[in-house]
């Protein structure tokens, strides 16, 4: 039994039905894909969450399983630029895979950090080869497996900030803030999450960006034709209210509707938080108790802004990042002080530039994401989300989209409430627990759950955390933990 339609969900679906398990996915919303599921407004499509797709081989993985083609069934068209950097003052910076025209960007920017950028890219590589290829598939379930990669970390001083990591090559602040906002794309503090992150730098380099035709509800779709062709199935409008448990193994789930079903192994991609704290509620848990989970520290909330409108803006580019007048201020007014400023910074998602099909004729079909903080913030956004959202839209006329608040013919916003109620995150986070050092690999929630037997974990939450290439990742690690089929014969 899986428990959540996501990346994650739908991933260890499809491995553990290739290991001869039956397996039924129980999601609560309308259709799968959680964080992934896609909203059509008036011939608008618009994915609700992930847009960005890196390191494609682990989609190719999952359909050669199945004894099928990726490519046969989705197709990914790789970015150029991968995403517009725009600079308060109108600076743009455009980033890319290829070495010399990278180069060239950073020597027009700041010639003297040309260098110090190659070395970074380096030192990224090698990040990359051990946090991503060797350590991103396997459990940390023992402290044992903590301790084997700990030389690791200190030769690659893990120890350090991404944004730390990023200064000690390069001088020049833009330079500095355009190699060091990855970590906002998953819920990270650039200036206090694990420098290990600085490996979506190569990793982006190595395997592109890509988007797909469609858009990312293209993947969803497809994930769960080959869930169905296994034999298996996806369930919608089933939203689990219980994990059950008996002489300290799972048992099965029981639905909100009252409905139980037997299973002897339940993967849970619901959020982690959630999924310790409402599931399991007749169990007595040692290590993820409500205190420590009350304690831990979530990744900010989001605030996403979905718009079509009436004409097309064909300068704009595909994935844009929109920075305001405040950095390190920003980030810490969303991170530390959970304060909505009035100045943001903008991930501008323009899938039209790549695939019409995804508007209207002569349409455009945008969202607009804005980092927040989390509930634990004071922000009333019953109240709050009409100006916020006019603020967005004011700031986009002023700068990339003219004349936009005229031109917006459908409409519709995400706030950290709507993750909390329509997704089941805890805190209304976007991302689960933020990906700091003592949070990741072995202090992060284990894949195989150390509070029930045979209950495992996949998605932002575990091990290795969010992202699309990091949650589908969550359900590789299960091939070393849930034991074969032949088990529960």
């Amino acid at each position: 039994m899986v428990i959540g339609s996501g990346f994650g969900g739908l991933a260890a679906a499809i491995r553990l039905g290739a290991r001869g398990y039956r397996v039924t996915v129980l999601e609560k919303l309308d259709a799968p894909g959680g964080r992934a599921y896609v909203h059509r407004i008036d011939g608008f499509t618009f994915d609700a969450g992930p847009t960005i797709i890196t390191a494609p081989f682990l989609l190719d993985e999952l359909w050669a399983l199945c004894g099928q083609r990726f490519a046969d069934d989705v197709q990914l068209v790789p970015m150029d630029p991968f995403y517009r950097i725009r600079f308060d003052d109108g600076t743009c910076f455009d980033t890319n895979g290829d070495a010399d025209a990278m180069r060239a960007q950073v020597a027009r920017l700041a010639p003297e950090d040309v260098a110090g950028y190659e070395r970074f890219i380096e030192a990224s590589r090698e990040i990359f080869s051990i946090g991503f290829e060797q350590l991103g598939h396997v459990p940390f379930t023992h402290w044992q497996d903590m301790a084997r990669i700990v030389p690791k970390m200190v030769r690659l001083r893990s120890y350090r900030s991404v944004y730390a990591m990023v200064s000690q090559y390069v001088k020049n602040p833009y330079l500095r803030v355009a190699l060091s906002f990855h970590p906002l794309l998953i819920g990270g503090n650039p200036f206090t999450v694990t420098s290990i992150y600085t490996l979506i730098s190569y990793l982006e380099r190595h395997w592109g960006v890509h988007s797909a035709i469609g858009g990312t509800g293209a993947i969803i779709d497809g994930m769960v034709r080959l869930i169905t062709g296994q034999g298996n199935q996806v369930r919608c409008n089933a939203e689990v209210a219980e994990i059950t448990v008996a002489d300290g193994k799972v048992s099965g789930v029981r639905l909100a509707a009252g409905e139980h079903i037997p299973a002897q192994v339940v993967v849970s991609n619901a959020d982690v938080a959630w999924t310790y704290r409402h599931l399991l509620p007749g169990i007595e848990r040692r290590h993820w108790t409500d205190r420590k989970l009350d304690q831990a520290r979530y990744s900010n909330g989001l605030f996403v802004w979905y718009f079509g409108t009436k004409r097309q803006y064909p300068e704009v580019k595909h994935h844009s990042i929109l920075l305001g007048p405040r950095y390190r201020e920003l980030i810490s007014d969303i991170f530390d002080r959970k304060h909505l400023a009035e100045d943001f910074s903008l991930y501008l998602h323009r899938p039209t530039a790549t695939d019409p099909g995804l508007a209207p004729d002569g349409c455009d079909t945008f969202y607009a994401l804005s980092p927040v903080p989390h509930l634990d913030g004071d922000v009333d956004w019953a109240a709050q989300a009409e100006p916020y959202r006019r603020a967005i839209s004011d700031y986009l006329a002023r700068t990339v989209l003219p004349d936009l608040e005229s031109e917006v013919v459908v409409s519709r916003v995400a706030t950290p409430k709507d993750f909390e109620q329509r997704l089941l995150s805890f805190k209304g986070a976007g991302f689960s627990l933020e990906p700091v050092l003592l949070q990741s690999a072995w202090f992060r929630p284990h894949n195989k759950s150390e509070e029930v037997e045979h209950l495992y974990l996949v998605g932002a939450g575990t091990h290795p955390g969010a992202g699309v290439p990091g949650v589908i990742s969550t359900a590789r690690v299960l091939d070393t933990v849930v034991p074969d089929a032949s088990v529960f014969a």
